[in-house]
């Protein structure tokens, strides 16, 4: 359990640094902006790996066992999750109006698997995961845009048909083949 943690307290940890600002500015000014972007790329990378390799090896203790019903609620709620996810990286209405899909997407993905999943490492990692976004969405609220991130315009209803058809695919992509290659487990049970 203790490598999971330490991977999410350094992934999250790192993923905060915009809540603080002249943190951030001020590594930005030591390390130059590439520098920089590298440095948070490496140390991502790496974190994510530890925190995936953590939540392998973490031992199953059950809290609790969620209704077998539930696991169609987490399959529904993962749809809008991925339809938000590439609405992030495509400038269209829905960015412009929600301001950061990807948040929302991260708060509904880690929402569907606290709801499907009753063992503690899986209350701790979607629970951090859950806890980040809320509070990188406060923190966001409060700080003007920077150059590493970009403000996003009004957007246009071609892009947004573009993340509803690229979400629904990468959803079902996800849903059939890919979540049983990468996590272990099928999604739909027979």
């Amino acid at each position: 359990m203790t490598l999971l943690i330490v991977g999410i307290v350094v992934f999250l940890g790192l993923h905060l640094l915009p809540a603080f600002p002249q943190v951030r500015e001020n590594l930005i000014g030591r390390l130059g902006k590439n520098a920089y972007r590298a440095l948070f790329s490496v140390l991502s990378l790496a974190s994510f790996v530890l925190l995936i390799w953590g939540f392998a090896v973490a031992p199953v203790v059950q809290i609790w066992s969620p209704p077998p019903w539930i696991r169609w609620v987490a399959i529904i709620l993962m749809l809008p999750a991925f339809i938000f996810l590439v609405a992030a990286y495509v400038p269209g209405r829905i960015k412009a109006r929600v301001k950061n899909p990807f948040l929302i997407a991260i708060k509904i993905w880690a929402l569907a698997h606290l709801i499907a999943n009753g063992d503690l490492a899986s209350i701790i990692l979607f629970g951090a995961f859950l806890a980040y976004a809320v509070v990188d969405r406060i923190a966001l609220k409060g700080r003007e845009p920077t150059a590493l991130v970009e403000t996003p315009g009004e957007g246009s209803t071609p892009n947004d048909m573009i993340a509803v058809v690229f979400g629904v695919l990468a959803y079902v992509v996800f849903l059939v083949w890919l979540h049983p290659l990468l996590i272990g487990r099928a999604v739909v049970l027979s």
